[in-house]
């Protein structure tokens, strides 16, 4: 029996061991590759074509939505994409018929998962009513993340909470598991925030990512000044200046730099 060819995408490698830890008592199903980022996951799956991608939802520089995006109708391996609750992605993934898992995960839910896989495999129908999901579901993600964006983030200060409005917000950089915010006006806040997680609550069209530890507002960028190596140092009206890593100087000049 040929067994089923699985990788698994996810910044966390707490979180990689976790899934291959359960994986292995499977006897039809085998990791093939892992990925520690959403570009990773890209190269991962475009080398060794595997039969099923387990996608976590949010990842540095490039989501599990957006290795979906990027990924062409014959390239796509069937996906199950790994979560912690996010409203917008179960609707998405519910009103789409898109197998997902929820952290934690257990172990009979991940059977369930496999099974799916293995049962659509072969039937060429099913392949492809799965990528007209996929795409699907891009859509209705998108759709319901953009209606509700963060308008406010709390942040302590000594013993009250401020609610700092996100219009304000210049730039957001991750230190270990703190992230730093930084006003408009230069003020300082420290919250214990994951990055990736701020991020998906984020207008998009307003933040934008510049590498895997600093998401800035475009409002608030004064210019971009290329540096050798193709990467790109953004200075903001606040005086900060922050680098861009090489994946996101590419994003950079795909998205802003076309008239």
């Amino acid at each position: 029996m040929n067994k089923l060819r699985i990788i698994i995408a996810d910044d966390e490698r707490p979180a990689r061991e976790f899934l291959k830890a359960m994986l292995v008592d499977f006897r039809d199903a085998e990791v093939v590759g892992e990925a520690a980022d959403g570009a990773d996951a890209l190269e991962v799956i475009r080398s060794l074509r595997p039969d099923l991608a387990l996608l976590d939802l949010q990842m540095p520089e490039m989501s599990g939505i957006e290795v979906v995006r990027s990924l062409g109708k014959h390239e796509l391996p069937l996906v199950a994409f790994v979560t912690a609750y996010d409203e917008h992605a179960v609707k998405a993934f519910e009103l789409n018929a898109v197998d997902y898992l929820l952290k934690p995960i257990e172990k009979p839910r991940l059977r369930e998962t496999i099974e799916r896989a293995v049962a659509r495999l072969d039937r060429h129908e099913l392949r492809e009513a799965e990528a007209a999901k996929l795409e699907s579901v891009v859509e209705t993600y998108d759709s319901e993340r953009s209606a509700e964006p963060l308008e406010r983030i709390p942040v302590r200060h000594r013993e009250d909470i401020l609610l700092v409005p996100v219009a304000e917000v210049a730039s957001i950089t991750a230190d270990g598991e703190l992230l730093n915010i930084v006003t408009s006006s230069n003020l300082r806040y420290v919250i214990n925030f994951r990055l990736k997680d701020l991020e998906a609550r984020l207008d998009e069209k307003r933040f934008v990512r510049l590498s895997r530890s600093a998401i800035v507002n475009l409002d608030m960028v004064r210019k971009i000044s290329p540096m050798p190596g193709g990467t790109f140092v953004v200075s903001l009206r606040n005086g900060q200046e922050i680098p861009s890593s090489r994946q996101q100087s590419r994003a950079l000049r795909e998205r802003f730099f076309k008239l």
